[in-house]
């Protein structure tokens, strides 16, 4: 029986490209957003799912108690805002779906649903929502807090956001539009009503003032880590971000993810996970691992890699010894999936190894750092254990680089295609049905 085809997504941020390197291009000047629209034509070229755009609404002091680390190496900061940057590549392409990270912390629901059903409808029903709650308390500080609620008072916040939202979706019906031109109606406006939504968090009167989108709602992406977190993306999510620690990790995930969604009254087939990865290829397995070694042994590569992980935890790892393992489990309120994965409980590897085999910061599910043929394989194979659902792409920095999107898209994916295992071309108009072809 043929191997199922499986999807394919790539994650980055509005952020510096790797302008230190020679075949940087910009040389860290990616603002107009040029470049990436170039990026999203050749993965839309690839026939990629979707783009993604991750966003955090801080700069960073986690690692060493200073901004200084992120600002020298351009590392997550400074960021752009990704709703006006999926917009413009959206506008600029025809088939490839754009997701941007929004924070509920930062957008009043209303303005949320509106901002996303007006861009959804922009770009012709390709538009989807990484949901977040933020996870840093410097966020919380931007907003006129002192600091975030607690991971299990974010996440029942969060789905009560969610619901707010959907119910002012559903505030016009998706035929209120009528154009009948003999009465003289834009809209019926029977088919139009307030939602009075009172919750314990957030309350609004509704309806919304935008005409239905193509898909009515966005695709919903979301990242779940912890218990709460996997519950959270299984009852609203079309597509999840998922980090394991191999095939095994990946495959249980998926399995824990599918149950909860049937739990919640839902198809388990229209939850696609996605799970990040970050190969590093070349023609041959030796220019490979040459590459990789270039990356872990780069002066910078240590520094970066521990401010990243930092980053997404808020934990100081520039507190703890290199050449020692961490002194016991680390928890933390931010990216708890993340955190799992890059410490490796009981491994006894000392802080200096677990940034090498990470590679760029808890990123990767499973180790590809081979040629273009054999992480194509390696890929195939392993999703075929896990049973679907597909890869979701970022560079080792994190940071883009035309030579690293071509080495994917040109190298690595039209292996897959001819194994059959990729999509080939796009059938569906929308995201949604990009995402539920298979």
């Amino acid at each position: 029986m043929a191997q199922k085809k499986f999807h394919m997504g790539w994650f980055l941020n509005f952020t510096v490209d790797e302008w230190t390197e020679p075949h940087a291009g910009l040389g860290g000047n990616p603002w107009n957003g040029k470049f990436y629209v170039e990026v999203g034509q050749m993965l839309e070229k690839a026939c990629f799912d979707y783009m993604m755009i991750e966003d955090k609404l801080i700069v960073s002091e986690a690692y060493g108690g200073t901004s200084e680390v992120y600002l020298k190496h351009g590392l997550m900061a400074p960021k752009h805002d990704p709703v006006p940057l999926a917009t413009t590549v959206g506008v600029m392409t025809q088939k490839l779906g754009v997701v941007a990270t929004i924070s509920t912390l930062g957008y009043p629901p209303y303005l949320l649903a509106r901002a996303c059903s007006t861009i959804d409808s922009l770009v012709e029903g390709r538009f989807g929502w990484n949901i977040v709650t933020s996870a840093e308390d410097f966020a919380a500080q931007n907003f006129g807090m002192e600091k975030l609620p607690p991971r299990e008072q974010r996440y029942e916040m969060a789905d009560e956001y969610v619901d707010l939202v959907n119910q002012l979706f559903d505030s016009w019906d998706k035929d209120a539009v009528v154009l009948d031109r003999e009465s003289r109606t834009y809209v019926d406006y029977k088919k139009v009503r307030p939602i009075h939504f009172k919750g314990k968090y957030y309350s609004c009167r509704g309806p919304l003032n935008t005409v239905p989108s193509p898909q009515h709602r966005p695709v919903y992406v979301q990242a779940g880590g912890s218990p709460r977190g996997r519950d959270f993306a299984a009852k609203h999510a079309d597509s999840i971000i998922a980090v394991a620690n191999g095939v095994q990790e990946m495959k249980a995930y998926r399995e824990d993810i599918r149950a909860r969604a049937a739990k919640h009254g839902r198809n388990p087939d229209d939850v696609k996970v996605l799970y990040l990865i970050s190969p590093t290829v070349g023609a041959t397995t030796a220019e490979a691992k040459e590459k990789f070694r270039r990356i872990v042994e780069h002066p910078d590569y240590i520094e970066q890699s521990l401010a990243l992980i930092s980053f997404i935890t808020d934990i100081d790892f520039a507190q703890f010894d290199l050449d020692k393992p961490l002194p016991g489990k680390l928890t933390t309120n931010g990216e708890s999936g993340s955190l799992d994965k890059f410490q490796q409980w009981g491994s006894g590897k000392t802080l200096r190894q677990l940034c090498v085999d990470e590679a760029g910061g808890a990123v990767s599910s499973i180790e590809l750092v081979d040629s273009y043929a054999n992480v194509a394989e390696r890929m195939a194979d392993a999703m075929a254990e896990v049973g679907g659902d597909g890869y979701l792409i970022t560079s080792p920095s994190h940071r883009v680089s035309r030579r690293y999107v071509s080495d994917i898209c040109e190298g690595v994916i039209p292996i897959l295609q001819r194994r059959g295992v990729v999509r080939t071309e796009y059938t569906g108009k929308t995201l949604r049905e990009t995402l539920r072809e298979f």
